[in-house]
């Protein structure tokens, strides 16, 4: 799912080292290597950035393509290609003054180029004709465009993003949104030169084709080669290069198999940094020769879950022997109580011990759809506004913790008493038991393979084999993507549980997290719980979701009080918490790593792109691997400036409010 960005379990959630880096002042400790090396785990199906809400292209065309702000070492956003910006006093019309040395160049770096505000136009129009999976970021929020994109008005010079003059670009929306700043850092809000658009045709963006893009960005892809390596150079022509301090990225493929490999390469100084797995043999190798350099990052915006297919079609793949089977796996999807059954019967600490050991198995952990800390509320965290509203739904919420680096879920008795209402209920609608639940899994993806059978065991336990039956279908990795992750439509979801995916925000506001749920939005993900937007209402009742999809609505009306919004949205959490249509697993960041990143030499942002280890501007190494000593001290440090730097961004965006 950042880069929403829907997220590819097997890659982003195994690999990621999350060295929660920030641009600041060089370290005496720099390396003298100018070359980050590790791994990545799926190639990109296409890299035009405006069309793909996919974390697989916007990884590697952040690098590469830059919008109009990005976000600084704590989490401001700061200017890019715009260098200043200014907001009508009604909230609706915002202004970027472009910077002039901006410029667009090819992938051998010859210039093409300047980067104009057209170029912003162009690049909204492109996804709106392409009809871009992350339309549901923008098609709402700028005036006349959902119009546009549903045909009824076919004049895109009615929409609401106007080039002022050459580098003037300006943005009409429909109504107030104090988060806006906060998406520009999407792709679907990305510029693209037209005259290269109209020349490349259907080629632009071409997977694997590094010159089938422009590049205005810090780095320049130098090669791309399916399922073995991706290579990047520093881009010596970019305005910004003094923050450009690798010379070259080198991502080699990585398809989850051999997890010793990662601590194998960087004990022998091919990678930067590695991800460890303490269930593995070099683990204690990596203890003995690395032990105080073994360091834990925080919890970031990131969610992965498991979900329900509530409406699955497709049975190509599966271990049912008959369409009874089929028939009474719906209709026990179908029933909350059922769902919650699962949920509290689902022991998370023992599944995320196989990838990140017993140590560390909770420091990960996520309860919520909605980080508990992600916004507040009159000063109360986010998360203990949702523990009150989802109280009031039952006695087993009653005592919920949805605080993170905890299972606030897992309870056997609870999983249990959840199940025989459940079981009492599809009785009488003639279903027999056990209920058997295909779920599928990559076979080449070793942790992820462990993770399932964890998830069978303790379930099964929790609820008794004579009563569910997790079926776990070992699948080839393409086959596994493509009725999982890849698949485009719902008929293609080939599952009735799944890890498969997740989810980070596009926006600093609990709608980029709680919408992609929601029924009613055209562009929502709703097909991960096997659901058509705007279509398949008697599925939604069915399934208990008319509660939240009323109090999501309700909630995204709200502009003009942040505090009545966010108390909006924590009911609507509640609600989609109580329907149980997912099961949070966890986030990035809490697990085991060994690296030479500079501690916060990265910039850290809670959504949208342009932030933390998988962007590479800014990052800086050292020669020896950071000690956990030398990181809590710059974390605390961190944390401190961070407090501070916020609060003066907060107060300064008035001097942004046009006079």
């Amino acid at each position: 799912m950042k880069n929403g960005k829907w997220l590819a379990l097997v890659g982003v959630a195994l690999l990621s080292v999350s060295a929660l880096a920030a641009c600041g002042k060089g370290s005496s400790k720099d390396s003298k290597s100018k070359t980050y090396s590790y791994v990545y785990s799926q190639d990109p199906d296409t890299l035009d950035y405006l069309v793909s809400g996919r974390s697989t292209t916007s990884e590697i065309v952040q690098q590469a393509v830059d919008g109009l702000l990005e976000y600084d070492q704590y989490g401001n956003l700061i200017p890019l290609t715009a260098k200043d910006w200014t907001v009508s006093k009604d909230g609706l019309t915002y202004t970027y003054k472009l910077r002039k040395d901006a410029k667009w160049y090819t992938a051998d770096g010859e210039e093409y180029a300047d980067v104009t505000a057209q170029d912003f136009v162009t690049g909204l129009k492109h996804a709106a004709d392409k009809d871009s999976d992350a339309l549901y970021l923008v098609q709402d929020s700028i005036k006349g465009l959902s119009d546009y994109v549903d045909g009824k008005n076919k004049d895109f010079s009615t929409v609401g993003v106007k080039a002022l003059d050459k580098h003037t670009v300006q943005y009409t929306l429909k109504q107030p949104e104090s988060f806006w700043n906060s998406k520009l850092t999407y792709g679907v809000l990305s510029p693209v030169n037209a005259d290269f658009l109209k020349s490349k045709g259907k080629d632009f963006g071409k997977s694997n084709d590094a010159s089938s893009i422009l590049y205005n960005g810090p780095f320049l892809i130098s090669a791309m080669t399916s399922k073995s390596s991706i290579e990047f150079t520093k881009n010596e022509n970019y305005w910004d290069k003094k923050n450009v301090h690798l010379d070259a990225v080198q991502l080699t493929y990585y398809d989850g198999q051999d997890q010793e490999s990662l601590f194998r390469n960087f004990d022998d100084g091919a990678y930067s940094t590695a991800r460890l797995f303490p269930t593995t043999p070099s683990y204690k190798k990596a203890k003995k020769n690395y032990g105080k350099s073994i360091t834990y990052g925080p919890q970031k915006s990131n969610i992965y879950y498991v979900t329900f297919n509530l409406n699955r079609k497709a049975y190509d793949h599966t271990k049912k022997t008959n369409d009874k089977q089929k028939e009474d796996t719906h209709k026990a999807i179908l029933n909350k109580n059922f769902r919650q059954a699962l949920t509290f019967g689902f022991n998370r600490m023992s599944y995320q011990a196989q990838s990140a050991g017993e140590e560390a198995a909770n420091k990960s952990l996520r309860n919520a759809l909605v980080p508990p800390t992600f916004v507040q509320i009159k000063g109360e965290d986010f998360g203990k506004v949702v523990e009150k509203n989802l109280a009031t739904y039952g006695d087993q919420w009653k005592d919920v913790n949805l605080a993170d680096a905890q299972d606030g879920l897992y309870n056997k008795d609870k999983a249990k008493k959840q199940f025989a209402k459940a079981k009492s209920e599809l009785e009488a609608q003639g279903v027999q038991f056990p209920i058997h639940i295909d779920f599928p899994q990559d076979q080449t993806a070793t942790v992820l393979m462990q993770q399932a059978q964890s998830m069978k065991q303790s379930i099964e336990d929790s609820l008794g084999k004579e009563n569910v039956v997790i079926d776990i279908n070992e699948l080839q990795t393409d086959t596994y993507n493509n009725v999982t992750y890849m698949a485009e439509s719902t008929s293609q979801q080939d599952w009735d549980m799944t890890s498969a995916s997740g989810w980070s925000p596009d926006y600093t506001d609990p709608a980029s997290y709680l919408d992609i749920f929601n029924p009613n939005l055209a562009n929502a993900q709703t097909k991960f719980i096997g659901i058509q937007p705007l279509k398949d209402q008697a599925v939604v009742s069915e399934a208990g979701l008319d509660e939240f999809t009323q109090l999501v609505t309700e909630a995204g009306k709200i502009t003009n009080d942040k505090d009545k919004r966010y108390e909006a949205y924590a009911k609507a959490q509640a609600a989609l918490a109580d329907s149980a249509v997912y099961i949070p697993t966890i986030s990035l960041g809490g697990t085991p790593r060994v690296t030479k990143v500079v501690p916060f030499s990265t910039a850290f942002g809670w959504a949208g792109n342009k932030s933390d280890d998988l962007y590479y501007k800014y990052m800086k190494l050292q020669d020896e691997p950071v000690t956990a000593k030398d990181y809590d001290k710059a974390l605390k440090k961190w944390e401190k400036a961070k407090a501070k730097s916020n609060k003066k961004y907060e107060d300064s965006l008035k001097d942004h409010i046009e006079k």
